[in-house]
């Protein structure tokens, strides 16, 4: 389908058939992405539980780093969206040049502070011994792909804003054809160990990009960026960057909440914490299709608030909230009825029952709370598509430092549930934050759009 015939569906057609349409190249995107990490999982665990819980220990800090790209791509999703709906392309050309210089710079910036800061940081986090030394192996080589990592996520914001799902889709799902391929070659033939899984992820990500940026170039993308007599232009990246900062904030916060749950998860024992590790992996490939409704959401929402048809965004919100919550019981039902088969065929390295047995728990209460993992993504597309960012910042932050951590702290002290009371508090961390995404829905501090009116020439939008 065309672009400008994506866009028209947006602002005109059947709603249903705009949030399924847009969302199912990124459903299969997400998990296209959710199993090269599970592919990698799968390989390392076969070398020892203790190589597995390494790769999960570090993913935080890994995640912590590269939020600003997160932030940055959902900016332009969000600004790029409202320029498409609002039919002013040269100006979205100039925000996309924009976008990708200020993206590869601060990718270069920081794949040198985490290199350099990795044994540091896995010290700070309580690691010791054998679990140490393979977190700061694989931590160290997986921020080399920061700079592929960082352009992809510009690249993807283009395309999404003009409603283009399936070009991300497709690039993806060759980028992981390429890791599964690599993945042991790299750590078993040629002995690499779990270094060889790190470097696999970067060679297929540097795959990734390089094929993105070429299309981007060459095809037939109207908000193609122009490099030509390129000149940083402060008043767009500062629009992008105050569009941007909140959902960094947001991401980066959610990834030191992560850092620091991981220490008090890894103070039960590596047990605990490799339970924890695969229980999420399987629960974010299940909830992938509702994840996927969030992120088509930020374009409808987008498009239709740069065309100022307030009542179709209210109503997009409305039919995506409603599949989230059926995918999110569904999701539960399909993940208790099956659950012992689903975690032995993940678990390749049966070297530790007690992960089996800690594992089967944590899922009763995560399967509870799927619905709300759904709604949880769904005013966060809202919220990001409207450029009011601020408040999946106050989501995606309040949900670990402001109910989960402390509920994990003052039931660890207080209680005897031990590696029961993490599993609680994250299920019940999701139920609070979702009724302030409700609170915040029904008082309508969202509904203002940071694009007022059209303007010519190279303008922030923040000065229309």
């Amino acid at each position: 389908m065309a672009r400008s015939t994506k866009t028209e569906l947006i602002l005109k057609g059947n709603l249903y058939r705009v949030l399924i349409t847009l969302s199912i190249p990124i459903i299969i995107n997400s998990l296209i992405q959710t199993l090269y990490n599970l592919v990698d999982g799968l390989w390392v665990s076969r070398i020892s539980s203790v190589h597995f819980a390494a790769t999960a220990f570090v993913w935080p800090v890994n995640f912590l780093f590269i939020s600003l790209g997160g932030g940055l791509s959902i900016a332009g999703t969000s600004l790029l969206s409202q320029l498409v709906g609002g039919h002013d392309l040269d100006r979205a050309k100039q925000y996309s040049s924009q976008l990708v210089a200020v993206s590869l710079l601060s990718s270069l910036v920081f794949t040198t502070l985490g290199y350099l800061s990795t044994p540091l940081i896995v010290r700070l986090m309580g690691a010791t011994g054998e679990l140490a030394e393979l977190s700061i192996i694989y931590l160290r080589i997986v921020f080399f792909d920061m700079p592929f990592v960082f352009l992809y996520f510009a690249i993807n914001s283009m395309l999404h804003a003009q409603g283009d799902t399936i070009t991300p889709m497709v690039l993806s799902g060759v980028s992981a054809l390429f890791n599964a391929i690599l993945d042991p070659i790299f750590i078993f033939t040629l002995g690499w160990g779990l270094a060889g899984a790190a470097w696999a992820t970067v060679t297929s990500r540097a795959l990734l990009a390089s094929a993105g940026f070429f299309l981007l170039l060459r095809g037939k993308n109207k908000l193609r960026p122009e490099f030509s007599n390129f000149r940083f232009n402060k008043e767009i990246i500062s629009e992008i960057v105050r569009v941007g900062l909140p959902s960094s904030i947001g991401q980066s916060g959610a990834a030191l909440g992560f850092m620091a749950l991981n220490g008090f998860i890894a103070s039960y024992g590596t047990a605990t914490l490799a339970a924890y590790a695969m229980v999420n992996r399987i629960t974010s490939l299940v909830m992938q299709p509702a994840m996927g409704m969030g992120q088509a959401l930020t374009t409808i929402v987008g498009q239709n608030m740069g065309a100022d048809q307030m009542a179709r965004v209210k109503e997009a919100f409305f039919k995506a909230f409603k599949l989230a919550v059926l995918i999110g019981v569904v999701g539960g039902v399909i993940i208790v009825a099956f659950d012992e088969p689903i975690l032995m065929f993940f678990m390749q390295a049966k070297d530790d029952p007690e992960v089996i047995q800690l594992s089967l728990t944590y899922i009763l209460y995560v399967a509870a709370s799927m619905p709300l993992m759904g709604v949880f993504s769904v005013f966060s597309g809202l919220f990001q598509g409207t450029g009011s960012t601020r408040f999946s910042m106050n989501m995606e932050v309040g949900r670990l430092w402001f109910v989960r951590l402390p509920m994990i702290v003052l039931l660890g002290r207080f209680t005897s549930w031990g590696s029961t009371g993490i599993w609680f508090s994250m299920s019940f961390s999701n139920l609070v934050v979702c009724l302030y995404g409700y609170w915040v829905y029904k008082t309508k501090p969202w509904y203002k759009s940071v694009l007022r009116q059209k303007e010519r020439g190279a303008q922030p939008l923040s000065a229309s």
